[in-house]
């Protein structure tokens, strides 16, 4: 199957993105709006643009994770899974190819001022320029970018020219009064011009035929949503100081009558002609972005194969082109378009709501395939209000919502029930989205065979693969390792068998084919290479392998079944998340890897000569804890210190017998005791780490319904160490 052909620069994408926008939201939606809240709908304008800034950012960060075609129906199936991805898509799809079929019915209002014909014959002009448009499509997406250039410079200069002559003569006493609905009608005008913005995001849908999309699809989103809410703000003020509210009312070409208020007829010709090709173009954007959704959903086997053809020569995908085309055609033919324009407007906002909710999903669960170039700045906290305003606005569309979901919702589940059933893929969430919360309230291991549940093929890779099942230590490198060297010499210190087992472990999409895996990358080799001569240097048996996996959760399972190691050393970043909501593959390992296993976080130092060990008050295993870190610091001939952080106020009997304990626990180390009385431990333990190499602690092990609903966090004491941290997980 050939592949589509990344040929759009920047200014195509911002183009595309304005000619998505620059349609029915400005040409036809204003007067119906200004209805609703008065003259306060230059300001419903430019806070529906701030409600959809969450979901630019959150889509222009999974764009740069994953920059193939299908926008916000990838994001969600990789995230939530194949039916709400199936439900996703076919919802995106509908809701953009009704949007542009709505925009060229729209256009006919205009259309009419420029040539006198009979009103019956509109749909039928209609349909001849969606076949216009089919065609364009076919032919390449470098030359829609080109044509959606033309038409958008044609639309901004006919745009800015009105404001010119409109914002002058604006009449002040026509803005008064300025709610004529209170704020529940602002509100509600905020919902209905929403969708006036939709057409920002749709470049993600393209994003696998976008030169540089990591850099180019970020830039153009935020370029065109400042540049689009920019005009509408301008526009709908122009028109309400201009214009009373009582003729706006029914005025569904309300750009029109402002240009013949402001410069006559011709000009007002000029306007109308400006507005049809801008709604053509509205429509040929979205063919272009809708056409995308089933040619994804396709290639992951949620709809038939014949979905996935490219065309032989313009490498453009022809049978979805084609399908949207004549879905369109019997929509602008047969149905009233405005009313379920408003439903798919519906589920737009729903959809949008799930991609923020993406954005948290991937970034929590820390899966090791999602690394996108580009963040969302203030994250969770942009992403919370984009959840939270998008309900609010769903709330004041009333039940259309609520309808649009059931319908789409059906709807995808009888697809996915007929093409998608054998998929075989898991979302993140069902994957890292929970915990049993049997293990965390009731302390009672569940029996997991997740080795039984691995595909054939992860399955085979590991019964294959040339595994030391005799090491004692097991070292997975992800990728995210400051420095594997340590890492690996780390446990050699805690090894007490001859052979140590470096696994360099790479986690791709369901939806990606371990195939692309099986040879060695360069990054690959480099490790191999680090860890042969490491090997030699220090003496010390390492065996390495490379292995590509579906369930990086599975495999880390599997690994602790076929092998007989007894510790388990990874990379770490100081965070664990543990909670039923959500947690990653750290926190999946804290829960179900039998062996003893540890996580390394590192500040650079690459020798431990002082080692400070901070136990946890209340810990249970303060002796197993003081035996590894002997040990540890044998290997670097290194000493410790084991730090008691007490209250100022603790009796000095109390302080004798802690001491005294400590030290007989302390007997045969190379440790001493150090008691410090502070009301802060995580403060005075920071402050220690200055002094010293490396901080050793416990893990925390007692869980309140706080951690247990949400998930543990941050460990404090591992962020706030000036130094590198170990933190020791003691099973056996």
């Amino acid at each position: 199957m050939k592949k589509l052909e990344r040929k759009l620069t920047l200014l195509s994408v911002v183009a595309i993105s304005i000619g998505g926008m620059l349609g029915s939201g400005i040409f036809v939606l204003p007067g119906i709006a200004a209805v609703k809240t008065g003259p306060s709908i230059w300001l419903a304008y430019l806070l529906a643009a701030i409600c959809i800034l969450p979901a630019a950012l959150s889509k222009s960060e999974l764009a740069s994770a994953m920059p193939t075609s299908g926008g916000a129906y990838v994001y969600i199936e990789r995230a939530f899974g194949p039916i709400m991805g199936t439900v996703s898509g076919i919802g995106l799809w509908i809701s953009l190819l009704l949007k542009s079929s709505f925009a060229l019915v729209g256009f006919g209002a205009y259309l009419l001022v420029l040539i006198n014909i009979p009103l019956v014959y509109i749909k039928y002009i209609s349909l001849g320029f969606l076949a216009l448009i089919m065609l364009l499509n076919i032919f390449g997406v470098k030359k829609v970018g080109k044509v959606q250039l033309v038409v958008v410079i044609l639309s901004l200069l006919g745009l800015v020219s009105l404001l010119f002559m409109g914002i002058p003569i604006v009449d002040k006493q026509m803005l008064s009064p300025f709610l004529t609905n209170g704020t529940g009608g602002l509100i509600s005008t905020i919902a209905f011009v929403y969708i006036s913005y939709a057409g920002v995001t749709k470049i993600a849908a393209i994003a696998g035929e976008v030169k540089n999309p990591s850099k180019n699809i970020p830039l153009a989103m935020m370029l065109s949503l400042l540049i689009i809410s920019a005009i509408y703000v301008s526009i709908t003020y122009t028109l309400v100081g201009n214009i009373p509210l009582g003729e706006l009312g029914n005025d569904i070409k309300p750009i029109h009558t402002l240009a013949l208020i402001l410069g006559g007829p011709k000009f007002a010709y000029i306007i109308a002609g400006i507005g049809v090709i801008t709604l053509i173009s509205m429509a040929n954007s979205g063919v272009l972005a809708s056409s995308r959704f089933p040619f994804a959903m396709a290639i992951d086997k949620l709809l038939p194969k014949q979905m996935t053809k490219v065309h032989q020569k313009h490498l453009t995908p022809i049978n979805t082109i084609i399908l949207t085309c004549l879905i369109m055609a019997l929509v602008i033919l047969f149905l009233d378009v405005e009313k379920i324009a408003k439903l798919a407007s519906a589920f737009k906002v729903s959809m949008f709501i799930l991609v923020n909710i993406c954005v948290i999903v991937l970034r929590e669960t820390a899966v090791q395939w999602y690394a996108p170039e580009y963040k969302s700045p203030l994250y969770p906290y942009v992403q919370l209000f984009g959840v939270i305003s998008g309900f609010i606005l769903l709330f004041y569309l009333g039940m259309m919502p609520l309808i649009a979901i059931l319908l789409i919702s059906i709807i995808g589940i009888i697809i996915y029930y007929t093409y998608g059933i054998n998929a075989s893929r898991t979302g993140v969430l069902k994957r890292y989205g929970h915990m049993p919360a049997s293990y965390l309230l009731f302390r009672k291991k569940r029996n997991y065979t997740h080795l039984k549940e691995l595909e054939d093929k992860e399955r085979e890779e590991l019964v294959h693969i040339n595994i030391d099942k005799d090491a004692g230590v097991i070292v997975p490198l992800l990728g995210n390792e400051l420095s594997p060297e340590t890492l690996i010499e780390l446990g050699a210190s805690l090894n007490s068998k001859e052979k140590i087992q470096a696994l360099n472990i790479t986690e791709v999409p369901d939806q990606t084919s371990l195939d692309a895996f099986r040879e060695k990358r360069p990054k690959t080799k480099s490790l191999e290479l680090m860890v042969k001569t490491l090997s030699n240097r220090m003496n010390l048996n390492i065996n390495f392998e490379s292995i590509a996996t579906h369930k990086l959760s599975d495999t880390m399972q599997a690994l602790s079944e076929v092998t007989n190691i007894d510790w388990l050393i990874l990379s770490w970043n100081g965070r664990a998340y543990n909670g039923i909501f959500f947690n990653n593959p750290i926190g999946w390992i804290v829960s179900h890897i039998n062996s003893n296993f540890a996580l390394f976080k590192c500040n650079g130092v690459m020798r431990f000569d002082k080692v400070l060990l901070a136990i946890r008050p209340n810990s249970k295993d303060s002796v197993k804890l003081i035996e590894t870190t002997n040990k540890l610091c044998k290997y670097y001939n290194a000493k410790f210190t084991l730090l008691h952080v007490v209250a100022k106020d603790t009796d000095p009997k109390i302080l004798e017998s802690i001491k005294a304990n400590a030290n007989k626990e302390l007997e045969g180390t190379r440790g001493n005791v150090l008691l410090v009385p502070s009301e802060n431990p995580i403060e005075t333990v920071s402050e220690l780490t200055a002094e010293h190499d490396l901080l050793v602690l416990g893990t925390p092990r007692k869980d309140t319904w706080v951690t247990i609903l949400f998930g543990t966090g941050k460990d404090k004491f591992a962020i706030n160490s000036a130094c590198s941290v170990l933190r020791l997980t003691i099973k056996s």
